[in-house]
């Protein structure tokens, strides 16, 4: 029977007030999960649920997604080096020491960036579908290219239904196995989040900015090569954003990496949270 609760927190750094889902004994191994578009951390409440007898988990809202402030444009530049430097802040301020990582999606950037800058902090990574090599940009990415080439009014239409219910219903179900597994609660949440005032502006600020991950692709590989990092793959490998062949590059540059490979969607824990959840305990007591 599980016994421990999860707990919802709020923490203020530098002026913005970080949501945060907690669980879990501290004095257990750490690990800090970062997620972005479309559900932030609401993505990994039930794998918080299946680990929290075991491990501390810790998944915070980047700034401008979920229950975390959404800072006024004016005053805060929506770019993954900022939204980095924040949740670098936020590691640092809960006390967490060395923990593990895991990111999905946008918390992968997130965390290459944090990673390159103290390369020491991360005990170990758990990637899922995410991405830090061209061969592993899906259909979706390679559709956005030219929004991220020259963003303007025309190749705004390109990427803006992406913020639409059918767009979000890209990540939960195209790919997925089933689609009677996946809860209809959880994309008509994302959407009322991707749909409050200004949402619009600070997600195309972002897409717009990744093409600064991809300008920091090299220096992430070679990160990769150099450190032969402890590191578990799972993946959901019908994703049209960051499908299977960006696990596969990422392996043949890290051959340790453990790698799962799940018949489903970019949002693979929709699908299979229980068997990640129990890769991850072996991975991480093995």
């Amino acid at each position: 029977m599980n016994k421990q609760s999860i707990f919802y927190n709020t923490v203020n750094v530098d002026g913005i007030n970080i949501f945060y889902r907690e669980a879990g004994d501290k004095t257990k191994p750490q690990i800090v999960l970062l997620n972005g578009v479309p559900n932030a951390s609401s993505a990994f409440q039930e794998l918080i649920n299946d680990l929290k007898d075991k491990f501390y988990l810790v998944a915070p809202d980047f700034p401008g997604f979920g229950n975390s402030d959404v800072p006024d444009k004016n005053g805060f530049d929506y770019t993954f080096h900022n939204i980095s430097v924040v949740m670098e802040k936020f590691i640092d301020k809960l006390g967490l020491t060395h923990p593990n990582v895991y990111a999905l999606g946008y918390g992968g950037p997130v965390t290459f960036r944090i990673a390159s800058r103290r390369p020491e902090l991360f005990n170990s990574y758990i990637l899922q579908n995410s991405n830090a090599y061209e061969e592993g940009l899906g259909p979706a990415m390679i559709a956005a290219a030219p929004y991220l080439e020259n963003r303007n009014e025309e190749t705004e239409k390109l990427v803006k239904p992406l913020l639409t219910l059918d767009g979000i219903k890209l990540f939960f179900l195209n790919g997925a196995k089933d689609a009677a597994r996946i809860n209809p609660d959880s994309y008509l949440n994302a959407l009322y989040y991707l749909s409050r005032p200004g949402q619009q502006e600070i997600q195309l600020d972002l897409l717009y900015d990744y093409r600064t991950n991809i300008a920091e692709y090299p220096n992430w590989q070679r990160f990769l090569k150099e450190t032969q990092p402890k590191m578990l793959l799972v993946w959901g490998k019908n994703d049209v954003f960051f499908p299977l062949s960006a696990a596969e590059a990422i392996k043949r540059d890290v051959p340790t990496a453990e790698l799962h490979v799940y018949d489903t969607s970019h949002l693979a824990l929709e699908e299979h949270h229980e068997d990640i959840a129990a890769s991850i305990e072996a991975f991480l007591n093995g």
